[in-house]
């Protein structure tokens, strides 16, 4: 596992996410760090990527297209309906 030099603080993650969302589907890695309103370093990026990636809120397609998948008021439903096994 490779040690990260530099930690994305919270409102750079917050930053990126609101980037994401604004944008969903439409950009690449690449080309989604280029589009940010402010600059930082592409290691501090992908470190980012990465935990939102792991955190599940996002999801990259076979086109390597970001995409936001993290909507917690549609699956809000989800948890008051009784969950059971059908046999």
């Amino acid at each position: 596992m490779r040690q990260a030099l530099r930690y994305p603080r919270l409102d750079t993650v917050l930053m990126v996410e609101r980037s994401i969302q604004e944008h969903d589907g439409e950009f690449k890695k690449r080309a989604l760090w280029e589009q940010l309103p402010k600059k930082m370093m592409y290691q501090t990026f992908c470190v980012a990527i990465d935990y939102l990636l792991h955190s599940k809120k996002i999801s990259i397609d076979a086109e390597g297209k970001i995409g936001w998948i993290f909507y917690p008021s549609k699956s809000k439903h989800i948890k008051n309906k009784e969950l059971f096994w059908r046999s």
